[in-house]
């Protein structure tokens, strides 16, 4: 018997795997196994427009597939190409933060700038706060490096801004960063000035590092929310945004990020920097869309505004007619965060999963978020057509959770 042969023992996992979770996306396995039984299943958990019926920009798409055409399918510049850190230096700076290309990373998503940032600030058993609920990547690239995600809440009952009083408690002398997400997912809500000021002022005082993810900055359905930099250039603030969302491409995987100026920053732009190096670069050929974004037309944006605050009335009335729960109104992106009041003992997950088996509708437990399960909180992605959404709203109106 060879030695390959006689060895039986399973290949071992990290342990790391065992802390990483992702809600969105981990649910879909109950889904299919609904699927399994002939029932069809209404998909209400990744925020995805194309899969709704919103289309990519024309502009974007010929400014991808002529740089293919052009040859440009080699490896980049780890921080992206020039004209595309020049595009995104440039609209900053016509939102009112002055950037310098040279602190403009070209990433695979905001995803890996998110990861980027993180991995190149906080040490194994270090903290950051993160909003609850929380968009689950942030807990996930934590556990991944062996960080600690620290719960701030956020509050329903004030439009879901953040409990300043319980961020400062939150506050040790491991916390090293402050994740600010707005406009917010999973709640869809969007912060004064006068919040955006206080969490700066609260990061300044405990010198942390802001990642300030504004993915959906362009989707508020009053017009596009600035930077939050804009209110103190100089404060320690990574900014972040792409075109998975708001210019309608989320496959190709093209964001970006902005280390602010503060000279506290060049560190840590630096190790960011080295970190990219390691990856080579973000997928090369559709960098040459963040140019065709910026700098072209974003009419689109005015209609797809319209379309979301149509669906998030519609989502607000219908949720909030059903008794038992209540909704929140969004004031920006695609998603809402309902309450559903719990019999005792029972968690999100039990009425999410209920409602999966019995009507085929697919949303994602608050819990996922980071929410307590007993509070009975769930996110909807409200994409689909409004006809489409008030037939699903009328199934979970009929569902009867005991």
């Amino acid at each position: 018997m060879s030695a390959v042969s006689s060895v039986t023992s399973s290949i071992r996992t990290a342990r790391r795997v065992d802390r990483f979770t992702y809600a969105i996306r981990n649910i879909v396995a109950e889904a299919r196994k609904v699927e399994a039984t002939g029932k069809k299943v209404r998909y209400l958990n990744i925020g995805d427009p194309n899969q709704f019926g919103f289309v990519t920009p024309p502009h974007l798409i010929e400014a991808v597939t002529r740089a293919m055409r052009d040859g440009h399918n080699g490896y980049t510049a780890s921080p992206g190409i020039v004209e595309a850190r020049e595009a995104v230096a440039a609209d900053f700076s016509a939102r009112g933060v002055e950037t310098n290309p040279d602190r403009v990373l070209i990433t695979s998503g905001t995803s890996e700038g998110i990861e980027l940032a993180l991995t190149a600030i906080v040490d194994e058993g270090d903290e950051v706060l993160v909003p609850s609920p929380t968009y689950p990547l942030y807990t996930a690239v934590l556990a991944k490096i062996g960080a600690v995600p620290i719960y701030y809440r956020t509050d329903h009952t004030t439009g879901w801004l953040p409990d300043l009083d319980h961020l400062r408690r939150a506050i040790t002398p491991q916390t090293r960063a402050l994740v600010v997400i707005d406009p917010n997912n999973p709640t869809g809500a969007i912060y004064p000035d006068s919040m955006r000021r206080a969490l700066i002022d609260i990061a300044e005082q405990h010198g942390l590092a802001i990642l300030a993810d504004e993915v959906y900055g362009d989707l508020a359905y009053d017009g596009p929310v600035p930077p939050m930099a804009r209110l103190e250039p100089d404060a320690p603030i990574i900014s972040y945004s792409s075109l998975s969302k708001a210019y309608l491409a989320p496959g190709w995987r093209a964001g970006w990020m902005a280390v602010g100026r503060s000279p506290r920053l060049d560190g840590v732009l630096a190790a960011i920097k080295k970190l990219a190096d390691g990856r080579l670069c973000s997928p090369g050929p559709m960098q040459y869309a963040v140019t065709a974004a910026l700098r072209g037309d974003r009419s689109h944006q005015d209609s797809f505004r319209r379309e979301l605050r149509a669906r998030a009335e519609l989502t607000t009335a219908r949720l909030t007619a059903i008794p038992g729960m209540s909704c929140v109104a969004p004031k920006g992106a695609f998603y809402a965060m309902p309450k559903m009041s719990l019999p005792p003992g029972r968690t999100d997950q039990d009425y999410v999963l209920g409602l999966l088996r019995a009507t085929g509708i697919l949303v994602v437990y608050g819990s996922g978020f980071g929410s307590d399960p007993a509070d009975g909180f769930f996110r909807v992605v409200f994409l689909a057509p409004p006809a489409e959404l008030s037939a699903i709203y009328d199934d979970m109106a009929s569902y009867a959770f005991a």
